[in-house]
């Protein structure tokens, strides 16, 4: 963000080709990885075939694996916001508000980050981003209000729904794959609905042109929604379809890289419920 408060706009971004200004793209939204690189590997195995890479912050914290997940996500494409995790584990905030578990984390990673890899964490923009690869869309952590807010309920997501011009808002943090919108007189929130617990599976959301959404592609690396699956998003900007995806992981590999860093062990075992 701006100093003036306008949100920062990023340069366009080439990638598979030369991505021009409201050109029809499919865009991979990734989100809260949380150095969690089995399912990063997972999700990228899983996704359709993308032009453009967006992540939504939080790619370190938690997880045992931040610099193999920073390097990678780096390698992946230039839009990014910043997560609170990213802020903590490069000492850009205090920890204050964290809870033992996650501070015990921050700290961690904090000492195990390549010194170019901090110094590039700790460089991530503050949401909300816009780029013109996604016309009529803003990239945030948290809330295009705070960028450390959630948006877990829908109370929570009236003001945002309500006063922001642009209609379409891509958001992390909750670890809760789905979102909000408001169309008309309706606001209502919405999560996808999927037949299994354990294979690899995907949601279609139509957007309506006359409705604002609030977007949330879930946690590749830590879910919350009760489904351990990683879970990921691709929008298709000319169809202008959002597809949810979760896919399983290598779980176990995962939980043992926790283990072995010696983190909380709640860190691992979380991980097998979706919490």
């Amino acid at each position: 963000m701006l100093p003036d408060g306008t949100p920062e706009t990023l340069p366009t971004t080439v990638y598979n080709h030369s991505a021009l200004s409201g050109a029809p793209l499919r865009i991979l939204l990734l989100s809260d990885i949380h150095a969690n690189l089995e399912a990063l590997d997972a999700c990228l195995a899983a996704a359709p075939s993308f032009d453009l890479v967006v992540n939504l912050g939080d790619i370190v914290g938690y997880g045992a694996s931040p610099n193999e997940v920073t390097t990678r996500s780096r390698e992946l494409g230039r839009i990014f916001v910043r997560g609170n995790h990213d802020k903590a584990a490069t000492g850009l905030m205090p920890l204050d508000d964290f809870n033992p578990m996650a501070s015990t984390a921050a700290l961690w990673t904090r000492s195990h980050l390549t010194g170019e890899n901090l110094d590039w964490l700790k460089s991530l923009p503050h949401g909300p981003v816009t780029t013109p690869d996604i016309p009529g869309a803003q990239l945030v952590h948290g809330s295009p209000i705070d960028e450390d807010e959630y948006l877990l309920s829908l109370g929570e997501a009236l003001a945002p729904l309500l006063t922001i011009d642009l209609p379409l808002t891509f958001f992390g943090h909750t670890h809760m794959q789905g979102g909000f919108f408001a169309n008309g007189g309706a606001v209502d929130g919405f999560r996808p609905e999927y037949r299994t617990v354990g294979q690899a599976e995907t949601v279609e959301l139509k957007l309506k042109p006359e409705a604002r959404y609030l977007i949330n592609p879930g946690s590749v690396g830590q879910p919350r929604d009760g489904d351990w699956r990683a879970a990921f998003a691709l929008f298709d900007n000319e169809a202008r379809v959002v597809h949810f995806h979760r896919t399983p992981y290598n779980l176990k590999s995962a939980q043992d890289r926790i283990f072995s860093a010696k983190l909380p062990s709640r860190l691992a075992t979380r991980l097998a419920t979706g919490q």
